[in-house]
């Protein structure tokens, strides 16, 4: 305010009168916080004071009018000197003091009158007589910089709207400010609400504010966050929505999830029409200071501005792992998991209720459901108030029921998704390879059908039904990396599950594959040679007794008779040098040799187990095509002990004199290629093995496992191949080959299920586990209560999860039934349990609007979405970075996982026409921008 001249004053009255008002207002008036005040140079009030206790009108000690030229540093900025003393340099009046003698004597002219607020500073209150002087620019003009001057108590938002004016910023255009201290370093002013005290601004800092572009991006974070050129974003105009979200590595969960949520439209306008920033809660303890509520809509706003083929979400994957651990790094998730996580903390980041009170919970009692429910929900709002809630939350009347007193305990909940189960097969369908004892057979490729919950047992009975082979003399075992992983046994306690006792004892060996490096490895100080396993292992069965070296030899080079050609008489090896004695020394570890006789117990796998978790990691998800890989996938049985015909398969177990016979008829390594081993007689002469057998463990090295005594471990050999004589005589092609049984020919068929089953099973009676028991509060105990869940009300947005993925005691499995859904209609009426609602209550039926898949299996997999555009109601398919249209007949597949379903009330009317079907859209990583190629490379899980 700018003083009158005295001219201008208005004819004061007398002296006294005078005196009496300025002094009754300087007794009566307090200092309270935001009142305002103002600074008067002392000596000119000292001379008003004067002349009003001793002179009269005409008096020579008239003040004159109100001049604080003393207190400026100059008269061009009117800046206060520094360290002025209050009752020596200047005096502070209230505001109806100041007015008054303003009225009476007017002021310099030019000189602004000196408005200071009263501040609650921690412990005080006084007059601001320093206010913070700060400097304002944009961020796109940072060298335009004025200062202003605001108060302790002033909001952050007052700055923002004096900056908006001073810059002429357009109407409605969203803005953030930065705080720059004197160290160059920016921190957001997020809260716009909270004072320039709680935000630590003080006097000689910059505030910088930036206005969000028209691609969604803020200029402060561009190149960053975007991974086409500037030029190419400028220039691309796309359907807002439409936009595809970069795979940053294993990412595809998120990013799926975000898909969904981004084609919700209420929750989307929300964003877009930035409601959120007047309903951002930076104090909720429960909430993320509304980090997570912001990033989200970044990324809303980058996805819908049309501007994009696709966003680079980093920014809100970095906030995420902050805030929830368990989503840090790289590794892939559940989208469901994410979609659960993304609406708790955005209802928390948004939540309009600041101060949470405690509400104690009562039992329905007997009184009537609707009166209970209604109840209930006055209570969640009373708690939870954002735009989640009302999008997303509906109630379900839970009922418990205690076994022993017959106490039911109803209460009404709200649930903010459903997640159903699908009805599960008590059966599964397995894939394994089926190897003979005969060394000329190849392996077999089968599918069975075996109990969920079977053992070892009944996998070798299914798969004894297509070989003739007994179950008994069969071995499954599991291969990984060309080791076995583990080696089973049929369940102890199973009846008609014994092995067939044999004439002669026998061992079971498993042998590893091995190939020697071409130098000896002295790093240890060791001067053995350094081997890597390759090919896959094998099972047989050794006789008990004493086995030479060279009877093993024989043993597993007609094992391997099929894929290893033996030397022609005209290939002369070199002559065998003598083993030194620790060579054969290796042999004694293996449990057949002459000196460990007494050992000879029968040796295998350690103990039998239940086979719901054996079968299932039998189970191979992608058929091999070409060559078996049964390595690649932990997922090849090995069923050795093989068909009981003598001509077609070599027996398992032998009598000590047929085995004799065989052990005679074994050719040394000379014997002709085309001439089969069985019908030579044994060659005496030692030439240059093959390959060496060595003693090793279970994971293909020769260190010792710890074993602290118990049953005998199970015996592992190695047969160590010089590269030279690999590539001579092992035929790595043939090794690989495999047979496709016929029921690998039919097709399987395909589970399907409707979605209104699975809703039924929801609302199904169901028994408490022990795990999770409930307390009667009439018995006083623990007790494995009945419960059953019933579907109250519905929100606007209902999202249906699909348990796919169960868990239980003997099995982990995904299922992959076909849920059939509909995309329109789905019809509640007969589900609420609310049959008679009240007049305007919403409709029950709901259309489809957004699909999250999983493709895969347990171990790993992949997610895309497909979702229906709010503006022209075209269906799209979103695959990370990739997006395509998509036809409603591809929507519905084993694959859906997540479903979005909208009230039909509420679902939005197309503003726009739909689009050429021809057209195709995707992202066009061909024109990342300089410096985003880390980005590009990283889009595949």
């Amino acid at each position: 305010m700018t003083a009158n001249s005295r001219c201008a004053a208005a004819e004061p009255p007398g002296l006294e009168t005078q005196r009496r008002e300025i002094e009754s207002l300087l007794r009566e008036c307090e200092l309270r916080a935001g009142d305002g005040w103002y600074v008067m140079e002392r000596r000119w009030y000292e001379q008003w004071k004067e002349f009003v206790e001793t002179g009269d009108q005409n008096s020579s000690s008239f003040p004159g009018q109100i001049d604080n030229t003393e207190l400026f540093e100059d008269l061009d900025s009117f800046h206060l000197k520094e360290r002025l003393v209050e009752n020596e340099d200047f005096v502070l009046v209230p505001a109806e003091a100041w007015r008054r003698l303003l009225d009476w004597y007017g002021a310099v002219d030019g000189q602004p009158a000196l408005e200071r607020k009263v501040v609650d500073l921690p412990s005080t209150l006084k007059v601001e007589v320093y206010p913070v002087e700060i400097f304002l620019c944009l961020h796109s003009n940072m060298e335009n910089v004025i200062t202003a001057l605001f108060s302790r108590t002033d909001s952050i938002h007052s700055i923002q709207r004096a900056m908006c004016d001073a810059f002429m910023v357009p109407p409605g255009s969203e803005c953030r400010l930065w705080m720059k201290s004197s160290d160059s370093s920016c921190e957001r002013l997020r809260n716009v609400h909270v004072s320039v005290l709680e935000a630590c601004l003080n006097s000689a800092m910059t505030v910088i504010m930036e206005t969000r572009n028209a691609d969604g991006t803020w200029p402060s974070s561009r190149p960053q966050i975007m991974r086409n050129s500037v030029e190419e974003q400028d220039s691309y105009r796309g359907q807002p929505g439409v936009c595809g979200l970069t795979n940053l590595g294993n990412t595809c969960f998120m990013n799926s999830a975000l898909q969904c949520l981004s084609n919700t439209p209420p929750l989307t306008e929300y964003f877009l029409q930035s409601s959120y920033l007047e309903e951002l809660n930076f104090n909720n303890p429960l909430g993320m200071k509304g980090e997570i509520a912001e990033a989200y809509a970044d990324v809303t706003k980058q996805m819908w501005s049309g501007r994009h083929y696709s966003v680079v979400p980093r920014v809100f994957k970095t906030k995420v792992g902050h805030f929830a651990s368990q989503f840090l790094g790289y590794q892939q998730h559940d989208s469901q998991e994410l979609l659960s996580f993304l609406l708790d903390g955005l209802h928390e980041d948004l939540n309009r209720v600041k101060n949470k009170e405690y509400i104690e919970l009562r039992d329905a009692e007997g009184r009537p459901d609707q009166e209970v429910a209604e109840e209930a929900w006055r209570n969640h709002r009373r708690r939870n108030d954002s735009a989640i809630v009302d999008t997303f939350h509906g109630l379900f009347k839970s009922t418990l029921v205690c076994p022993e007193c017959h106490k039911v305990s109803v209460t009404f909940d709200p649930f903010c998704y459903l997640s159903v189960p699908l009805p599960v097969s008590k059966e599964r369908v397995m894939e394994v390879f089926f190897v003979s004892l005969d060394p000329y057979a190849k392996p077999a490729q089968h599918r069975v059908v075996v109990p969920k919950t079977g053992t070892v047992f009944d996998l070798c009975s299914a798969l004894s039904e297509m070989t003739n082979v007994p179950p008994t003399q069969m071995v499954v075992a599991d291969v990984f990396n060309h080791r076995f992983y583990k080696i089973y046994t049929c369940d102890e306690g199973l009846k008609n599950c014994v092995c067939e006792q044999q004439q002669e004892q026998q061992v079971l060996l498993a042998l590893y594959l091995r190939e020697r490096s071409h130098y000896r490895d002295y790093g240890s100080g060791s001067t053995s040679y350094g081997t890597s396993l390759f090919g896959h292992p094998l099972l047989l069965r050794v006789p008990q007794r004493s086995c030479s070296r060279e009877e093993l030899y024989q043993m597993f080079l007609l094992r391997l008779a099929r894929y290893v050609r033996p030397p022609n008489p005209s290939e002369e090896l070199e002559e065998e040098e003598d083993e030194d004695e620790e060579e054969e020394e290796l042999y004694k570890t293996n449990g057949v040799s002459d000196e460990e006789q007494e050992d000879g117990e029968k040796a295998g796998p350690s103990r039998a187990r239940p086979c719901g978790d054996a079968s299932a990691s039998c189970q191979s998800d992608e058929a091999p095509t070409a060559e078996p890989r049964p390595d690649a996938n932990h997922t090849q049985p090995s069923l050795d002990d093989g068909d009981t015909e003598p001509e077609n398969q070599l027996e398992p177990v032998c009598g000590a004199g047929e085995e004799k016979d065989k052990q005679e008829e074994a050719c040394s390594p000379s014997q002709p290629a085309n001439e089969h081993p069985a019908k030579r007689k044994a060659c005496r002469k030692r030439r240059r093995s093959l390959f060496t057998i060595q003693a090793v463990n279970s994971n293909g090295t020769t260190e010792r496992e710890g074993g602290g005594g118990g049953e005998r471990p199970q015996p592992y050999v190695a047969i160590d191949w010089d590269p030279e004589m690999k590539k001579r005589f092992y035929n790595e092609n043939e090794a690989e080959k495999y047979m496709k049984h016929g029921s690998m020919e039919v097709p399987q068929q395909q589970t399907t299920v409707q979605l209104q089953e699975c809703i039924e099973l929801f609302t199904t009676v169901e028994t408490l586990e022990e795990e999770n028991p409930w307390y009667c509060p009439v018995c006083k105990k623990h007790q494995l209560a009945t419960k059953k869940l019933d579907l109250w009300s519905l929100p606007e947005v209902l999202i249906i999860h699909l348990k796919r993925f169960s868990y239980t005691k003997f099995t982990r499995e995904k299922l992959d039934s076909i849920v059939k859904f509909p995309l329109r209609d789905l019809d509640f009426s007969g589900c609420l349990l609310r049959k008679s609602p009240p007049n305007g209550e919403p409709p029950s039926r709901y259309d489809l609007i957004a699909v999250s898949n999983h493709y895969g299996g347990l171990r790993d997999g992949h997610y895309t979405s497909h979702a229906r555009n709010k503006d022209n109601a075209q269906w799209y398919y979103f695959d990370d970075s990739k997006v395509t249209y998509a036809r409603e007949d591809q929507i519905v597949t084993n694959a859906a996982y997540v479903l979005f379903y909208h009230r039909q009330d509420q679902v939005r009317r197309p503003t726009q026409p739909p689009p050429p079907s021809d057209d195709i859209t995707s992202s066009k990583d061909d024109h990342a921008e300089p410096g985003a190629s880390s980005y590009v490379t990283m889009e595949t899980d």
